[in-house]
């Protein structure tokens, strides 16, 4: 079956204590418990602040540079991540959209090649 990977998108400046409170705590909680019950979920797993983030890019000489930060700049973060195990793309967004209710944030849904 093919996979794909559902991330959790917030606003830069997001902070969870103002939006996920203990009904969302629930709420996520009873998301993964339906995926693993569901046998769709491979893996899942939230993710520090992109300021606890270290890129490393290569140099046109070709040497590998480590920097503080995240290497994508813009106005939204990748907050946490499922893979998942679905037969189609369909069921993968359907999961998509339990996920961000019960998150409160957009989702992005993408297969594996």
């Amino acid at each position: 079956m093919p996979h794909f990977l559902l991330t959790v998108c917030r606003p830069n400046g997001f902070i969870h204590s103002d939006v996920l409170d203990e009904l969302a705590i629930q709420a996520i909680d009873k998301v993964n418990d339906d995926m693993v019950a569901a046998g769709v979920r491979v893996f899942v797993g939230g993710l520090k602040p992109t300021s606890e983030s270290v890129t490393i890019q290569l140099q046109t000489d070709g040497e590998m540079v480590k920097s503080e930060g995240s290497v994508l700049k813009g106005d939204v973060y990748a907050d946490g991540l499922w893979v998942l195990d679905c037969a189609n793309q369909e069921e993968a967004v359907k999961w998509g959209r339990k996920a961000g209710a019960a998150c409160r944030s957009a989702i992005e849904v993408r297969p594996f090649y």
